[in-house]
């Protein structure tokens, strides 16, 4: 065990008991992802301020949801895959959402260039070629949208790698959607 804990509002740090109160009251529950970050009640505010900042960019709902599952798939996070496939149900279909999980054509050229774009800047760490930058432009993109994409793999990036960290266990809300890496499945 690594030692972490995943404090409930009552037993979080004084500095994280409103923000979790508040999560808990917006959701109804306080996910174990924002529980374990709450361990830092700076971590806590950063992930849920970038998190804010991510919903305010000009990408739809569905694509920002492409970025949050591709960047999770590739950094094999089971617990925000999965989360990120029970919230996306809200603008993804089903089969779109299958297809981000694995990595393939969802039908939907925008959603395919966010994905394959978001995919190639976690796998190259930011090395993008021209040729990437101009699929993904001709897919109608623009460079503030290059940079709106950083937004949304930063926020899952730290909760990816806080997730790797703690040993976040899967909540109860997204068990129906429970993933692993297609190398964890073959072993």
């Amino acid at each position: 065990m690594n030692g972490f804990s995943f404090p409930t509002v009552e037993t979080a740090p004084v500095a994280a008991r409103e923000t979790l109160a508040a999560v808990n009251k917006n959701f109804g529950f306080v996910p174990n992802l924002l529980s374990g970050l709450a361990n830092s009640p700076v971590a806590l505010h950063t992930y849920l301020g970038l998190a804010e900042q991510f919903g305010k960019t000009s990408l739809s709902p569905a694509e920002q949801q492409a970025v949050s599952i591709s960047t999770s798939t590739e950094n094999r996070c089971d617990y925000c895959v999965a989360a990120h496939s029970v919230l996306a149900g809200k603008s993804l279909s089903p089969s779109q959402i299958s297809a981000l999980r694995s990595g393939t054509p969802t039908g939907n050229s925008r959603l395919d260039a966010v994905a394959t774009f978001t995919r190639a800047v976690v796998n190259q760490r930011g090395f993008i070629s021209e040729d990437q930058l101009a699929a993904f432009f001709g897919a109608g993109f623009n460079r503030a949208q290059v940079l709106e994409v950083l937004v949304g793999i930063s926020q899952k990036t730290l909760s990816n790698y806080a997730n790797h960290l703690l040993g976040t266990p899967l909540d109860a809300a997204f068990e129906s959607a429970r993933w692993q890496p297609a190398e964890d499945r073959a072993a």
